[in-house]
């Protein structure tokens, strides 16, 4: 089994900047990326930024330029910095970790932290 606890979520005005943390824990041996994903009030999921362990990184073309994925030193952790906050990225963050074994990919998904972005 596979635990993501997140953290750094709460409420900013448009403009400002918050960073969010997931920690994996558990049998992640295999783990292969992570990243988050954000859904709004009657919205669908949605991707926001992604890395896997070679480095490479993905961005939702709304946040290109403005948040910055990265990985912990020890790979188990992921980190979203978000700049120049707008009233749209208000949403339940959610991390997520693909782990590839036998029977294929496995995603594991964390509890969600809330950003909102209001003056």
């Amino acid at each position: 089994q596979v635990q993501l606890v997140e953290s750094g979520g709460g409420l900013v005005q448009p403009g400002g900047s918050l960073r969010l943390s997931c920690a994996a824990s558990g049998v992640i041996f295999n783990l292969h990326d992570m990243g988050w994903y954000r859904q709004a009030p009657g919205k669908q999921r949605e991707l926001v930024a992604t890395t896997t362990n070679a480095g490479s990184t993905n961005y939702a073309d709304s946040v290109k330029g403005r948040f910055t994925i990265s990985r912990g030193n020890a790979k188990n952790t992921v980190y979203l910095q978000m700049n120049s906050l707008k009233p749209e990225d208000t949403a339940v963050y959610y991390c997520n970790a693909g782990l590839y074994g036998y029977s294929g990919r496995s995603d594991y998904w964390g509890q969600g932290t809330q950003v909102t972005v209001s003056s």
